[in-house]
């Protein structure tokens, strides 16, 4: 299993991210994925976002972040 899923984008385009069960936070871009990637110690310049053992991408890929319509 990926270490950091990331949901599919919410009505407003944000995508929440966990790692290893615990809930990282929202996050609009892949930037701000990387940012909360490094809350968990990964280095932010060494992970890839097409490692699909790393990251689970739910509902669309990395650049997928249309809001999901209600």
């Amino acid at each position: 299993m990926a270490r950091i899923i990331v949901e599919p984008p919410d009505a407003e385009g944000a995508r929440r991210v966990r790692a290893d069960s615990r809930i990282l936070g929202r996050a609009t871009n892949v930037f701000d994925v990387l940012a909360l990637a490094e809350t968990v110690g990964l280095d932010p310049a060494t992970v890839r976002l097409d490692d699909a053992a790393l990251i689970d991408w739910r509902g669309g890929g990395a650049y997928d972040w249309q809001p999901r319509e209600q």
